[in-house]
């Protein structure tokens, strides 16, 4: 018992000595983070107080234009009176600045709920219009305010805080001589947070201000139109009052673009496409009992020498002013919903079909490659049969035997599907080979198709070859789709549960009829316009597959130093200079004496060579595709039409009016040399002035020449 005081003692000498040790370390770390901050990153965090305290002011660069091949501006900028809403001043008022927004739409005559759509924050769930740029500047709700708006904003400033109405450069796409050119140049929209963070360590950082390219031009030459906005910054005390300017950054305005567009052959081609789609709209279409519907179209204008694009048209289109100053919703809605068909899609990179009959280029060289004469003999039968299938020439006309020329030149398919079937008998029919020559499928790849030409436009599609690898691939990917479908066999025998039924059990085969159907662009083939211009474009030079070009040239804002967009090549057609030359031959006899032949009566041959390839692509379920492939020396021209019916009949007439605006040739083979549209040389610039000024010519409306005396003396 005597002990008891002592261990009670030791207990609270253990107890005291452990708190001590603790207050001890406590104090230890305290200090060594009070080292850490002020004296192992006292200077950082003395900065990034001082920054606390800096207020910065941006002024926006000025984007640089997108001009034609003459120097017409397609897109440069106009000052207009911008209103904008401070979105951080509204959430701080008590009804989070409704009231504000609710007087602004009456001075603005837009209504409340319009206005409080363009100041809410996109996100997932949140449909346009909306901001979808950082919610920290200054959110523009129109940018066409009058001065007596702009006015009444300005002198009542206490009923409208948070809310500024100033001069601003804006965005405008000039559309010179009725040339959209809409989706050749592409929109903006604000920059979003998440792309300022992933591109604040890159050598083109963005500002919270910025507007940036969102497709066309806008956007493959972004970095270079934009500019680098001016910032000055300030030094504010805590009660925001400026007590001195920080350093600053000079602003440059945005680089302008030259492009090889020629904005009098743009609007042509434009101009041309409608007409012809509601040319197509007219005609009845004997296997639907409707007339075509004629829903979209593309066309392309390329030299044939450098693959730089002339003109490019997509249709259905649009008004790309509709994105400036932000998009209203039923802008937006029209834009993007499936009535209006698309026209955000540049259809001349981005519309995939079948080419129908002018792949024949490829079958031929295919067939010549595999060994076969250009100048044989081969039977054009009005059908040819395998396995019980018969496959028809196209309106069931035959033309005894003929050379592959001429099959070129009367579009027989029958040649093709016989050649084709042969050579898959060879690689082994239905158990091939372990190595087939594949030749049809090869020269497909050749000729560059299954992937991009490498056009400067974003997003373009590949296409597609549906060769061996690709038949698998698509078998594996929808195997278990199909046999689910085919369990309903035998009792439900429909052309889809068919075809189900088929693909589960052989999907991954590469069939007889898989052939014969390719063999003509047709079957799971998909090609895109651009591509067909650009393989047109290397029979046309000698072999030269050129990446298709639209930008020719970067004029810095001062014009003192220019960098040019020089042509490059993607690769070479699989053609020998006889091969092609036999080629360039049979397509000229197509435009002369073939199926395009009656599209160009009257056409100075003699003078201007023409070559021309139709096709009448057949699709399931839909009315047939309209392909017109062209080329002289100079220009090649392609254009499409989806449910236009033929080649000839629905784009033949378009494109042989471009080419008279082109040469100047009048109805009757008369050619105006004062009346032609010829763009200036390959690789020639509008001129630059010493302050960077480029020169513009005027631009007059195309008046087709009238026919001369002599034109009845052009050959027929």
């Amino acid at each position: 018992m005597s002990n008891l005081p002592e261990t009670r003692t030791s207990r609270v000498s253990v107890r005291l000595i452990a708190i001590q040790i603790l207050v001890f370390s406590l104090l230890l770390t305290l200090g060594g983070r009070l080292w850490y901050l002020q004296i192992r990153n006292g200077q950082e965090y003395a900065t990034e107080a001082r920054n606390n305290h800096v207020q910065q002011v941006i002024e926006p660069a000025t984007r640089g234009s997108i001009l034609d091949a003459r120097g017409v501006p397609l897109a440069d900028n106009q000052t207009r009176l911008v209103v904008s809403a401070s979105r951080t001043e509204l959430l701080k008022m008590k009804d989070d600045g409704k009231g504000v927004l609710g007087r602004l739409a009456k001075v603005l005559g837009m209504s409340e709920k319009e206005i409080r759509n363009k100041v809410r924050l996109c996100d997932a769930k949140t449909p346009q219009p909306c901001w979808n740029g950082s919610p920290y500047q200054p959110i523009p709700i129109t940018d066409e305010a009058t001065t007596q708006q702009a006015l009444q904003i300005r002198e009542r400033s206490e009923a409208f805080p948070g809310i500024s109405a100033e001069p601003t450069a804006v965005r405008r796409y000039a559309a010179p001589g009725d040339a959209n050119t809409a989706q050749v140049l592409g929109y903006l929209s604000p920059v979003t947070d998440e792309e300022i963070n992933k591109a604040k360590d890159t050598d083109s950082p963005f500002l919270r201000s910025d507007q940036i390219g969102r497709s066309g031009l806008e956007r493959t030459y972004d970095r270079y139109l934009r500019g680098k906005a001016a910032v000055t910054r300030y030094e504010v005390d805590n009660l925001g009052r400026v007590i001195g300017q920080a350093n600053s950054e000079k602003g440059q305005g945005g680089a302008s673009v030259v492009t090889s567009i020629d904005a009098r052959v743009q609007a042509i081609a434009e101009k041309q496409l409608d007409q012809a789609m509601k040319d197509a709209r007219k005609v009845h279409d004997r296997n639907t009992g409707t007339n075509y519907k004629a829903d979209s179209g593309a066309v392309v204008v390329m030299e044939a020498k450098t693959g730089r694009v002339v003109a490019m048209a997509s249709n259905p289109s649009y008004d790309p002013n509709a994105w400036v100053g932000g998009i209203s919703g039923k802008d937006y809605a029209h834009l993007t919903g499936k009535d209006s068909n698309y026209p955000l899609l540049n259809r001349a990179i981005q519309g995939q079909a079948a080419p129908g009959s002018i792949f024949k280029v490829i079958s031929t060289t295919a067939a010549i490659n595999a060994g076969y004469d250009f100048n044989g003999h081969y039977p054009c039968t009005s059908s040819y049969s395998i396995g019980g299938q018969t496959f028809k020439n196209f309106e069931g006309e035959g033309h005894g035997d003929i050379s592959l020329g001429r099959a070129l030149e009367v579009s027989c398919d029958t040649v093709f599907y016989r050649l084709s079937h042969e050579e898959w008998k060879k690689d082994g029919g239905d158990k091939p080979k372990k190595d087939p020559n594949d030749w049809f499928y090869r020269t497909a790849h050749q000729f560059g198709l299954g992937k991009e030409t490498g056009i400067d436009l974003p997003n373009e599609v590949t296409g597609r070859v549906p060769d061996r690898k690709w038949k698998n691939a698509f078998w594996k990917a929808n195997k278990s789709g199909w046999c689910k479908q085919a369990k309903a066999w035998p009792k439900k025998k429909d052309f889809a549960t068919k075809l189900a039924r088929e693909g589960c059990l052989e999907g991954m085969k590469l069939h007889a009829y898989d052939s014969i159907n390719y063999a003509i662009g047709q079957g799971d083939t998909l090609v895109t316009p651009i591509q067909m211009a650009t393989i047109y474009g290397a029979i046309a030079n000698g072999g030269t597959l050129y990446n298709p070009t639209v930008g020719k040239a970067i004029v810095s804002p001062d014009g003192k130093k220019v960098q040019p967009v020089r042509p490059t090549s993607h690769g070479k057609l699989p053609d020998s200079p006889k091969t092609l030359r036999q080629m360039d031959s049979a397509l000229a006899g197509v435009a002369t004496r073939g199926t395009a032949a009656w599209r160009f009566q009257g056409w100075p041959q003699d003078k201007i060579p023409m070559h021309a390839k139709t096709g009448t692509a057949e699709v399931y379920g839909k009315q047939t595709t309209s392909w017109f492939a062209t080329y002289t020396k100079d220009y090649t021209i392609v254009m499409t039409i989806s449910q236009g019916g033929t080649g000839s009949g629905a784009s033949g007439p378009a494109v042989r009016n471009i080419y008279n605006a082109l040469y100047g040739v009048d109805e009757k083979g008369g050619i105006d040399p004062k009346a032609a549209l010829l763009p200036k040389p390959q690789g020639s610039l509008p001129k630059i002035e010493g302050d960077g000024t480029i020169q513009a010519q005027p631009i007059k409306p195309y008046v087709p020449p009238s026919p001369s005396p002599s034109a009845s003396e052009s050959p027929q």
